[in-house]
């Protein structure tokens, strides 16, 4: 399973994912609301400049089948139209 560097502690744990054909791939899932704790407390971004860091860096970068998953639980989902 692939790791974020420098944000362990913001680990929920792991998840089964299945791909195209079919093959159970097991990956790791991340809190990103600690993501971006983290990169307030540890680098001093802002709240802004940590979400735009998530979504640049690492929320677009996939780096295979084992790319990790990030969650937003405080986020809503979008209303049905």
């Amino acid at each position: 399973m692939l790791r974020i560097e420098g944000f362990d502690e913001a680990i929920i744990g792991p998840a089964m994912l299945w791909d195209s054909t079919g093959m159970q791939r097991n990956v790791i899932v991340y809190d990103a609301e600690k993501i971006r704790e983290i990169l307030m407390r540890r680098d001093g971004m802002n709240m802004e400049e940590a979400r735009e860091f998530i979504e640049f860096n690492i929320e677009s970068a996939y780096v295979g089948p084992y790319t990790p998953v990030l969650v937003w639980p405080q986020d809503e989902l979008p209303e049905d139209e």
